[in-house]
């Protein structure tokens, strides 16, 4: 039995009684007791202040001095569905980061990909991450596509006092879907709104300038290799047409991300296999600049 020679009640006995739980070695009670199939329930539960929602906004807007990821898109195919993003951050006019990573793997079948202010959406991809491995542990079985996407949603929302002083995340999710058999991909808003896309879509500065490219490139019998090369002529002609994307970049070895996600799961495309699709489409604007043409008929 532990003998307790003071009180528990209010923000100073649950302080001291932790204190008292961490020098006997054992964890709090929060850890041991049933809890929510929701590691951010969890988490909101136990330390509110580790949340995105929990932090307080900065007085004034945050300006462009943070770097933010830029263009990011996706594509669907027979059987899946292709995620890519160039690897350029910005900090206003200036290039804060040649080789970011924004495509992540959120579980075995889906994966995230984010634009916007890269640190806090580098955090938010980290709680999508392990909101998903808790719930999996917690119900032995693994959410539904549609239930996590909705997860992330609430995540998005959570940071939506952030967005409005000027750090807003935009992510893009996608997965493939068992109950459908199929590649599905969301979009959001900065107030956490979801939307389901249909075909392809494009996020960030320069997503104007390749979902006009997807437009033209795209086809519902693509195979998963020519669709990755779809998605990378579309992230060229964006990097063509907006200066805080970032086109491949042969000679520091720097390419674009590329993942796509099957019933077989989520694999990301190898330093080699992107640089080789890189180089196919670097090869091709030398006959063409304006990129492949669409067929008319």
């Amino acid at each position: 039995m532990v003998r307790r020679d003071f009180p528990v009640h209010g923000e100073e006995g649950r302080s001291r009684v932790a204190s008292h739980d961490s020098h006997a070695g054992r964890l709090p009670g929060a850890f041991t007791s049933p809890g929510p199939s929701s590691f951010t329930d969890f988490l909101g539960s136990y330390r509110p202040e580790l949340l995105p929602g929990g932090r307080t906004p900065p007085a004034v807007a945050a300006g462009e001095e943070i770097p933010h990821g830029t263009t990011i898109v996706a594509a669907t195919f027979p059987g899946g569905v292709v995620l890519a993003g160039d690897r350029r951050a910005t900090a206003g006019n200036m290039i804060a980061q040649r080789d970011i990573e924004k495509v992540f793997r959120a579980d075995e079948l889906s994966g995230i990909a984010i634009a916007g202010t890269a640190g806090i959406g580098l955090e938010i991809v980290r709680l999508f991450q392990v909101e998903l491995e808790h719930y999996e542990k917690m119900e032995g079985r693994m959410l539904s596509l549609e239930g996590k996407a909705n997860r992330l949603a609430t995540l998005i929302r959570s940071n939506l006092g952030m967005a409005m002083q000027g750090l807003a995340v935009v992510p893009l999710f996608a997965g493939f879907d068992e109950d459908h058999g199929a590649g599905r991909i969301f979009s959001y808003d900065a107030a956490g709104g979801k939307y389901e896309e249909r075909e392809f879509h494009s996020i960030g500065s320069g997503s104007v300038f390749a979902r006009g490219a997807l437009k033209k490139l795209w086809r519902p019998e693509l195979s998963e290799e020519d669709t990755a090369l779809a998605c990378l002529h579309a992230l060229y002609d964006a990097a063509d047409d907006d200066s805080a994307t970032g086109g491949p970049d042969m000679i520091r070895r720097i390419y674009p991300m590329v993942a796509s996600v099957t019933a077989d799961g989520f694999r990301r495309l190898s330093d080699d296999e992107a640089g080789g699709l890189s180089q196919t489409v670097v090869d091709a604007r030398y006959q063409a600049p304006g990129g492949p043409a669409a067929p008319l008929r």
